[in-house]
């Protein structure tokens, strides 16, 4: 990889891959037996809100080599997979990490700053360059719903693992 024209992916492989790290640490917690469990009557089921965990890394894929993703295109909602068990999820993770990190790789900083929009039924939800979609919509969204599987791993007594240092759970 030329850092001259890939300064950007260069800067944030390093964040991908401790993340990535950390995501699968709690994803191999997700108890299968509390697949069906929810918080509140409004939550996503634990196996719902673990699948939805899995599939994002491979948002990244799309956001680096299509110019838009429609989420109900012809206005019909978008489907996306579902994992059945814990072993789908993590097999689904691993899958989404390896394309999105070869195409994170190949993407030069040029294409980063090219935009990139989220659409429903054709029209844009949001625009942004590609690197503000790669920081917001993929990683802090998996960031944000990491962080609420931990919560109901709490919540069933399920050990936390440590990510950015000891948790409560492991020092």
């Amino acid at each position: 990889m030329n850092s001259e024209n890939n300064g950007i992916a260069l800067s944030l492989l390093p964040e991908f891959d401790l993340e990535m790290a950390n995501t699968r640490k709690v994803l191999e917690r997700v108890p299968e037996a509390d697949f069906a469990w929810k918080p509140h009557a409004k939550s996503f089921s634990m196996g719902e809100l673990a699948g939805h965990v899995a599939s994002i890394p491979g948002w990244m894929t799309s956001t680096l080599v299509d110019d838009a993703f429609d989420v109900s295109p012809g206005g019909v909602p978008a489907t996306f997979p579902r994992a059945a068990s814990a072993k789908e999820a993590l097999s689904m993770f691993d899958e989404g990490i390896a394309t999105a990190r070869t195409a994170l790789e190949g993407t030069n900083d040029s294409t980063f700053l090219e935009n990139w929009a989220l659409l429903a039924n054709g029209e844009p939800l949001f625009t942004m360059p590609r690197v503000a979609v790669v920081r917001s919509f993929v990683m802090n969204h998996l960031i944000h719903h990491r962080a609420q599987l931990c919560v109901y791993l709490r919540l069933k007594d399920v050990p936390v693992p440590a990510l950015y240092g000891p948790s409560a759970d492991e020092s």
